[in-house]
């Protein structure tokens, strides 16, 4: 895989990751500031770490599959690895400014 090829995948990551919403929060996970890590190995592999607003999110398993699932339809993706972590704990500070400004946190 290329520089070019590497970064074109990782970028539609960012949008994949983009279009997952918490089903009751109108912002996506990325702007939540729910997604600690990207990594996109060379053999295609992926890891993602990612969040929730709480750990007792009744949605979670909703969430965490439906952002497998769009990570494992990626052209280039061979297959993602979704890891849930709780540390650090979210915080609304990770939220970008689009996401504050919209959940009226500004």
């Amino acid at each position: 895989m290329t520089p070019e090829e590497k970064l074109n995948i990782e970028e539609r990551v960012v949008e994949v990751l983009k279009t997952v919403y918490d089903p009751e929060i109108p912002v996506d996970i990325y702007n939540l500031g729910l997604i600690y890590r990207i990594e996109l190995h060379e053999d295609g592999n992926l890891d993602v770490d990612m969040t929730l607003t709480a750990p007792n999110c009744p949605a979670a398993d909703f969430i965490v599959e439906d952002v497998r699932i769009k990570l494992d339809g990626i052209e280039g993706v061979k297959d993602s690895h979704v890891n849930l972590v709780f540390e650090p704990e979210w915080d609304k500070e990770m939220m970008s400014e689009e996401a504050k400004l919209e959940l009226g946190f500004m």
